[in-house]
């Protein structure tokens, strides 16, 4: 049986047997988690384990793991991390460098517990009406900025054998609306878009996995959001130029209307590679995975490549690294 076009949450803290049923049967390419899969180390191996064991491979097991108000792992058992923003302010002309030490600390705690794909780092860029919810994750406020720090976050999580998913390709910073509850829209023109929100897009190509930005972009498709406009898909595979693996952001969120499986089709048929489900919510699961069927040569192919930069990660002293981190924030040991 091929894997299916999807990307699987859960309910809660251990594998139900249903889900694992479900799993089992539909074959989804990977596991997404949420703070309401995880209670401590120990607990969130076993998951990650049981997981892979549910569809009889290594699957992948993704995170959102930014730093700041999107983590999903935190204080008492992991690191609390400030805001990319913050950070990128903080650090200044180092601030690529502080990316790098900051993501290969993060993909530390996410190896040891059976996580090996992050979705970070942010492309998008900041501007001053750039929406709350995603305002302090963006990594700096021109392209020539974003781009190196999320080449250096990218950089860092490879090297700590954890896959970055780029997002949200091809730019989230204008939005005014937070798309978990509405659609936004963005009425700038292209020429406008080219050299600012795609450009960080375009210098990073190359990486393995990007996720798309439920975003309209009326210049392009007054009526579709990126995740399921065919015009976007193009840009994004043409123009900007990504050939890895494309997941759409989260098929649940409000900014989309219409059922699961509608959502479902119109993503793939847009140039989604993969459908991400995050809820945990089995019936929608059952839905999706009915329209989005086995994922496409095309999509199995560029998977097979993302899955080729999944690579032990390098020898390091984790505790040096800290200290490097600490001295280019000007924080102390006790921060």
């Amino acid at each position: 049986m091929g894997q299916g076009a999807f990307i699987a949450g859960l309910r809660g803290a251990v594998l139900l047997p249903e889900e694992a049923a479900f799993f089992a049967d539909s074959q989804p390419w990977g596991f997404i988690l949420f703070a309401r899969n995880i209670e401590h180390p120990d607990q969130l191996r076993r998951l990650t384990d049981a997981l892979r064991a549910s569809v009889g491979r290594a699957a992948p097991v993704l995170i959102d793991q930014e730093g700041g108000r999107v983590q999903r792992m935190g204080p008492p058992h992991w690191r609390s991390w400030m805001p990319p923003l913050e950070q990128a302010a903080r650090a200044g002309r180092r601030a690529p460098d502080s990316f790098r030490l900051r993501y290969r600390i993060i993909a530390h705690e996410l190896r040891a517990v059976g996580i090996d794909t992050n979705c970070a780092p942010c492309a998008d860029i900041a501007t001053p009406r750039t929406h709350p919810v995603l305002r302090n994750r963006c990594m700096g406020s021109d392209p020539a900025t974003v781009s190196a720090n999320a080449r250096a976050a990218a950089a860092g999580l490879l090297a700590g054998g954890v896959l970055p998913v780029l997002k949200h390709v091809p730019g989230h910073g204008r939005a005014t609306r937070d798309s978990h509850v509405e659609l936004p829209r963005v009425d700038a023109p292209r020429p406008e878009l080219e050299p600012s929100d795609f450009a960080p897009f375009r210098a990073l190509a190359d990486l393995p996995l990007a996720m798309s930005a439920h975003v309209v972009f009326s210049a392009l498709d007054p009526q579709a959001p990126a995740t399921t406009s065919p015009l976007m898909g193009q840009l994004i595979r043409h123009d900007i130029g990504f050939d890895g693996l494309l997941l759409s952001d989260d098929i649940s969120m409000q900014a989309l209307s219409g059922s699961i499986a509608a959502r479902t089709r119109a993503a793939l048929a847009a140039g989604m590679d993969l459908v991400l489900h995050c809820n945990g919510d089995l019936d929608e699961m059952i839905a999706l995975a009915e329209a989005a069927g086995e994922m496409s040569p095309q999509a199995c192919r560029r998977a097979d490549a993302a899955l080729s930069w999944r690579k032990p990660p390098d020898k390091v002293d984790i505790a040096v690294l800290e200290g490097e981190l600490r001295a280019l924030l000007n924080e102390r040991p006790d921060d």
